[in-house]
């Protein structure tokens, strides 16, 4: 029966596979970058490395995960240690483009400005998420029920905020996250952020 479980060590090449087949504002990215592996290495990976007790993920009645949410509790911090720890080792492969001319160039510029204050929205909304679900996973409430167990993990550790992201071109991400009770932050273009207090 499919349900959500924790995230357990040898999920991550399921997770970094969801990453891509949803990076694209919610569509298959594959091939969208020279190396598809850009993706989770930015957005999914780092997150259980780091947090991995703040991962979940949706199981299919096959075993196959299909689908997960992660989340750094504190953003400054992860965001220093991302810049300092998690990409200097697993971007070296990729060198800086000096100047943003593909999209994959503005990804890599994006991950290596990457840095504690970066964002302003950690100052009120803490804790960041990512959360991504297979078109076959979509429509049946696994989304709200991930972000629901998510919540309630943070809420008992005392965190009194949560925010996320998403690509202005997603709408159906855009129209999702008012519905769970998150509300539309002022956002960079191309982006639209959304926080969520969770002191009440």
């Amino acid at each position: 029966m499919t349900g959500i479980r924790s995230f357990r060590p040898g999920d991550e090449a399921a997770l970094a596979e969801i990453c891509l087949r949803t990076a694209d504002a919610g569509g298959d990215a594959t091939g969208v970058l020279d190396d598809d592996r850009i993706w989770a290495e930015i957005f999914v990976l780092p997150y259980v490395a780091r947090h991995p007790d703040l991962a979940f993920v949706v199981e299919a009645d096959d075993g196959r995960v299909v689908g997960y949410i992660v989340c750094a509790p504190e953003t400054r911090a992860f965001e220093e240690w991302f810049r300092t720890e998690w990409w200097p080792e697993h971007g070296a492969t990729w060198p800086l483009p000096e100047q943003e001319v593909t999209r994959q160039d503005g990804i890599l510029r994006y991950a290596s400005a990457r840095r504690a204050g970066a964002e302003p929205y950690g100052d009120t909304y803490p804790a960041h998420l990512h959360i991504d679900l297979l078109p076959e996973a979509q429509g049946q409430g696994w989304g709200r029920r991930l972000v629901e167990t998510l919540v309630r993990e943070l809420r008992a550790r005392g965190v009194t905020g949560l925010h996320l992201a998403a690509s202005s071109d997603n709408r159906a991400a855009i129209a999702f996250y008012p519905r769970l009770g998150f509300t539309p932050l002022e956002s960079h273009p191309g982006v639209q952020a959304f926080g969520m207090d969770l002191r009440s």
